[in-house]
């Protein structure tokens, strides 16, 4: 197979790879021996370079917005140059806005409560439809989309973020018709909310939360690659006939 990658290999498609949750994902995954494709949005960011640099065979950069269906569809087509299939697909990329924090009585910026919608929301669909045909000839299909507690409605305390806890909200939902079509062909989901990071999702590291992304992305990752349970004490949290909301305590949250 071109670029060194054989049928025994494990495959992996990871988005928002350039720093953060990504790139902490795309380093455990290559230590457990995994082909990674790291979609890059920001290529002057060195810490994925830096990461190829360590594993020049297994990590392959490609270029993603996946805000862009001209970006996504090209880099599909990029992958599809190197391998024939994809086994697990990580839909990462996510952004918030600081504009998203005005009050009821300040005017709104709807534009860019946009940008967020379509980044979190339309993103992963987009990243979905176009690997689709890579997913197609795995035997493993595994979908996994990070989400985060923000999305529900049941539990949602907050009096602001109104795009980005909307577009988390529409995200699930999305997952959730992708879950109806695709599980009886035999597809499987993680829908996961991985914790408050120190990440970068308003631009520059948020110093105040609780987890670093290296930390983050264990739990994360041994949820991602987890295979259904066979005991009836494990059954009902693995059973992957069943969409959750999980986050990395293991807890089911509720829509």
């Amino acid at each position: 197979m071109a670029g060194g990658i054989n049928t025994m290999d494990q495959i992996a498609f990871i988005t928002g790879a350039d720093r953060g949750l990504g790139l902490a994902l795309a380093a455990r995954l290559l230590g457990k021996g995994w082909i990674v494709f790291a979609g890059q949005y920001m290529p002057a960011w060195p810490d994925l370079a830096a990461l190829q640099a360590q594993y020049p065979a297994c990590l392959h950069l490609i270029p993603l917005d996946v805000a862009s269906e001209e970006s996504v569809q090209a880099a599909a087509k990029l992958v599809a140059e190197k391998t024939d299939r994809v086994d697990l697909l990580i839909n990462n990329a996510g952004v918030l806005s600081a504009a998203d924090q005005r009050g009821v009585r300040e005017p709104r910026d709807f534009d860019d409560m946009l940008r967020v919608y379509n980044v979190n929301t339309l993103g992963p669909l987009r990243v979905v439809d176009a690997f689709f045909p890579l997913m197609e000839s795995s035997a493993m299909k595994r979908l996994c989309f990070v989400s985060s507690e923000a999305g529900s409605i049941n539990r949602c305390w907050r009096k602001g973020l109104y795009g980005y806890c909307m577009s988390k909200t529409a995200l699930n939902m999305g997952v959730s018709i992708l879950f109806n079509r695709l599980r009886p062909q035999g597809y499987t989901f993680r829908l996961y909310h991985p914790g408050w990071m120190r990440s970068y999702m308003n631009g520059v590291k948020n110093p105040e939360a609780d987890l670093e992304p290296e930390e983050a992305a264990i739990p994360a990752v041994a949820y991602f690659l987890r295979e259904r349970g066979g005991s009836p004490q494990t059954l009902s949290r693995h059973d992957d006939n069943r969409l959750v909301l999980r986050d990395y305590l293991g807890q089911e949250w509720p829509w």
